[in-house]
């Protein structure tokens, strides 16, 4: 079974109703055995992206990831970066654009832009501190995520927001992300990082529980033993199966997203060697 995002955010709201949302809320939610494909956040792969963009995306295709998440384009205008996609047979599963591209006059180029490329997904990745530093700018932040969000909406688009570990720390007894979100409607992306939340001292199975439907892109971060770099599905510090069933039955997950950035390899050798572990887990 394949749950459209309309489908997961209608189910999700019937497993709030019931009671029933957890890891219980597979019967309520969907497929426990539902498919995701798996992506790059090719920030991971930044110093090869910045020598060599069609060597770096060909060596990406070719490990078997089925999309990449860009965090800049290089200079490359948008038809060629979607031909060297195509001719690769990888999509585009997302971008990481500031703020300031989805504001104003610049919103429509930014559409423009990701039509082309053919992503629906635009991730805002970081907020200056005015932005997330009370509980008034947070609801001033969630009401203009969700002002996006509809403004994208005809396009087919999402906008949507990118954790990192300063989003859970406290403010007035709520994290950052929680404030953000409690003022997004459903159609803004919460886009959960497993290793930036956990280094923020938050915990991710409760936050992707928290916002049922909005983890519609969610990146798998490592976050290491004892200070030790480690790749994704190793260590014990993210419980990456729980993670894994709560995609697939209580977010809403159509990608997952693999970022790595540590360096006791090389970065492209990393990338792979994560993408071998979830294949390890069952996930492909």
């Amino acid at each position: 079974m394949h749950l459209t995002r309309r489908d997961a955010l209608k189910l999700s709201a019937s497993a709030i109703a019931a009671g029933t949302l957890g890891l219980s809320a597979t019967s309520a939610l969907g497929d426990n055995k539902k498919h995701i494909p798996i992506g790059l956040q090719l920030y991971s792969v930044r110093s090869e992206m910045a020598k060599d963009v069609p060597g770096t995306i060909a060596a990406v295709a070719k490990m078997g990831y089925q999309g990449v998440e860009f965090a800049g384009y290089y200079d490359w205008k948008a038809a060629d970066l979607r031909k060297l996609l195509d001719d690769n047979g990888v999509v585009c599963c997302g971008t990481h654009t500031g703020l300031d591209t989805l504001l104003g006059d610049q919103l429509q180029k930014t559409i423009e832009y990701n039509n082309i490329l053919g992503n629906p997904f635009l991730i805002v990745p970081g907020l200056p501190d005015n932005l997330r530093d009370t509980p008034e700018a947070c609801k001033k932040t969630g009401e203009l995520l969700t002002e996006l969000a509809e403004k994208v909406k005809p396009q087919g688009m999402f906008v949507g927001y990118h954790a990192h570990g300063f989003d859970f720390r406290l403010v007035d007894g709520k994290t950052t992300w929680t404030w953000i979100f409690e003022n997004t409607t459903k159609d803004v992306i919460a886009q959960m990082d497993t290793g930036n939340c956990l280094a923020g001292g938050g915990d991710p199975v409760e936050e992707i529980k928290r916002f049922p439907g909005q983890g519609t892109s969610v990146h798998l971060k490592p976050f290491g033993n004892d200070g030790q770099p480690i790749g994704v599905g190793e260590g014990n510090k993210v419980p990456w199966e729980t993670i894994f069933e709560l995609c697939r039955t209580v977010a809403g997950t159509e990608w997952y997203v693999v970022e790595y950035e540590n360096d006791p390899i090389p970065p492209i050798e990393a990338v792979e060697v994560c993408l071998k572990n979830l294949k390890k887990m069952g996930i492909n």
